[in-house]
């Protein structure tokens, strides 16, 4: 169905990273949450009415929330969709994180208001009048909105897309929140004097919470600059280091403008004796290629390595060494060394982890320490970095 529903409504629907076809399933999904909560709405709310039960009206105006959510959705797909321009070069794509925030805004007001609801049936519970052919009702209604979040998670991974992810897990918890009010409704049967009905809001009303707290914490990493995809990294690493002249990549950075808007750079080490104009070609094809295949716009600096040197080779495996007792997961790069008249100058990067138990100043210490036993000077010059995939 949900393979139909795309054939039919999406043009060109493989080509993920285009703001037009991006739009195209933003509309489908919205439009269509906004016809099955309107139609859930408008039965719930009668239902509830009918029956005097404050849970089943919570669950219609719950879906009355997901409707406006779906208006604004679509509003904001489509100017996440408008072409980059002077003002904004990157795109606009970075608007479906709003439009995310702005989801989770309605959520968490809709979370409050059943928890003041529920309360109030607390404290002045009322009775509840059921009619069997409302819960085969409200029973169909958990299979729409189960289906409704399956489409929405379905398209929303595809295309990486957060607010729709979101929004197929709102889906989901409203097919819960309806399976506790049915079951709060069976239980006030058994129990009429127990207030099952606004116990069984105050508990929709927590899933809602939850949901819409979660999705604040992840539109605020993604603002912040959360780490970049370990798997994506991981592609462009083997990409680039496909190419035999290539020994080494570092400093990798990804920087995300929104979905289709990826900026890249990087650090890749090359051998100092190789022709400058074939190396800048092979640089210049790898970077084609992430573009091509990965969807990143990827720049590469060359850091020159003299592999053939076995001074410099054989101070680095020192450092290798010294590092390996302080920390196994510290990595050295562009090492080199400048040889003068009466000292020695040992220069390199040095990334160490965020949770590092010694300083900076610590490790260059152990490091100074050990060097100050050779007969010549030596110095060290150590620029200290953190892994931008995480570690």
């Amino acid at each position: 169905m949900v393979d139909y529903l795309i054939n039919k409504f999406v043009k060109n629907n493989e080509n993920i990273e285009d703001e037009h076809v991006r739009y195209a399933y933003g509309r489908l999904t919205s439009i269509t949450g906004m016809l099955v909560n309107l139609v859930l709405f408008v039965l719930k709310l009668s239902i509830g009415l009918i029956m005097n039960s404050v849970s089943v009206m919570s669950d219609g105006f719950n879906n009355l929330s997901d409707l406006m959510t779906c208006m604004v959705t679509i509003f904001g797909y489509r100017i996440a969709s408008k072409p980059a321009d002077k003002e904004h070069p990157f795109g606009h794509g970075r608007v479906e994180y709003i439009v995310s925030l702005v989801i989770a805004i309605i959520i968490l007001n809709v979370g409050f208001e059943l928890i003041r609801q529920g309360i109030g049936q607390i404290l002045h519970p009322s009775t509840v009048h059921i009619r069997i052919y409302m819960l085969v009702i409200l029973l169909s209604s958990i299979t729409l909105k189960l289906w409704l979040g399956y489409l929405n998670t379905t398209i929303g991974k595809r295309i990486d897309n957060l607010a729709m992810i979101a929004t197929g897990q709102d889906s989901r918890n409203d097919a819960l929140s309806t399976m506790i009010t049915i079951v709060a409704m069976l239980m006030a049967i058994v129990i009429p004097d127990f207030p099952f009905d606004g116990i069984a809001t105050i508990i929709i009303a927590g899933f809602i919470l939850k949901s819409g707290i979660d999705l604040i914490k992840e539109i605020i990493d993604r603002l912040i600059g959360k780490r970049a995809d370990t798997k994506l990294m991981n592609q462009i690493k083997a990409v680039i280091l496909e190419y035999p002249e290539i020994h080494g990549m570092h400093d990798l950075i990804i920087h995300d403008y929104g979905p289709g808007v990826k900026i890249g750079s990087g650090h890749v080490e090359v051998d100092a004796h190789t022709n400058i104009l074939q190396i800048h070609e092979v640089i210049d094809q790898a970077e084609r290629r992430v573009q091509d295949e990965l969807h990143v716009m990827m720049t590469l600096h060359m850091d020159p390595i003299e592999y053939d040197n076995p001074v410099t080779q054989a101070y680095l495996e020192d450092v290798k060494n010294i590092v390996d007792t302080i920390d196994p997961r510290i990595t050295i790069h562009d090492f080199r060394t400048v040889n003068g008249k009466e000292h020695t100058n040992i220069i390199f990067d040095m990334v160490i982890p965020y949770d590092s138990k010694l300083s900076k100043e610590e490790i260059q210490k152990c490091i100074n320490q050990h060097f100050a036993k050779y007969p010549n000077q030596i110095y060290t010059v150590i620029t200290f970095d953190h892994d931008y995939g995480g570690s």
